[in-house]
Parts: C-alpha cells; sequence; structure tokens
C-alpha cells in the first residue's frame, strides 16, 4: 500500500453539474452548501490549489428565504467609488430587483479570495424563475 498523499491535477477532475432549487431555503445556509460544491470539498480526491468542484445551478433565486425581519432591514452597500457614491439597499429590494446578486454575493464571500475562487465562483449560474438553459448538461438534482 503506498503511502503518499495523492494530489488532483489540472486536467484530471472533471466537474459534474448540479441544480438547486431556493424556493424556501435560508440564504446563509444554501450559499454554504453551494460553496462547498464550488470547491469540490464533497469530493474525496478533493486539492486545495486545484479547481475540483461543480458547475451550480440555482433556480427560483426570487423565492430565497430571510429569516426574521432581514428583508426590511438588513442593507446591501454599494460604492461608485466617487464622493457620495454610498448607495444602500434593503435586502428585500435586492430580491424584488436583482435577486442573483444577493445569492451571487453570499456565495461568493465563502469562497477562497484568490484568482482560484474567482474561477470557481464563474461555475456559478443563478436564475430568477425555474427556467434554465442547461438541459443539455444533464444536471443533477442537490
Amino acid at each position: 500500500m503506498r503511502r503518499q498523499t495523492y494530489f488532483a491535477k489540472k486536467g484530471e477532475v472533471q466537474p459534474g453539474w448540479r441544480v438547486v432549487d431556493a424556493e424556501g431555503r435560508s440564504l446563509g445556509r444554501l450559499a454554504s452548501e453551494i460553496a462547498v460544491i464550488l470547491m469540490g470539498k464533497h469530493r474525496p480526491e478533493y486539492t486545495p490549489h486545484v479547481d475540483c468542484g461543480d458547475y451550480v445551478i440555482v433556480t427560483n433565486a426570487t423565492k430565497v428565504g430571510l429569516s426574521g425581519r432581514k428583508a426590511e432591514q438588513k442593507l446591501k452597500m454599494r460604492y461608485s467609488g466617487y464622493p457620495g457614491g454610498l448607495k444602500a439597499q434593503t435586502f428585500g429590494q435586492v430580491r424584488a430587483e436583482k435577486p442573483e446578486r444577493l445569492i451571487e454575493d453570499a456565495v461568493r464571500r465563502m469562497l477562497p479570495k484568490n484568482r482560484l475562487g474567482r474561477v470557481m465562483l464563474k461555475k456559478l449560474k443563478v436564475y430568477p424563475g425555474l427556467e434554465h438553459p442547461h438541459q443539455a448538461q444533464q444536471p443533477v438534482a442537490m
């Protein structure tokens, strides 16, 4: 028996496709599950410096759950870079206008903050409704 740690190489791991329905799911819990799959930590051949994760399709982003009064009280801030350019919206407003942004930001903050994390984030596809254009990839339900 070999006593050597296995490290996956760049082209060895074949990514799969997963689909997640966000309806009624809590935003933070959903984002942490998605981040684990994007990083590849659900696989036995997980290697920290290689992109081992799967593609994740999130549907029904408009119906993601927020506990308590977060939809009215919690603020999402953006800054344009110019003086007086700070813009604030409640989570409820963001969910109504661009629900993709709410999920993408939550997942982005749970991924590594480097080049590899940016590559992993590109494998996240978020859609506000049930329809998505990735049926040809035969995604597996999570």
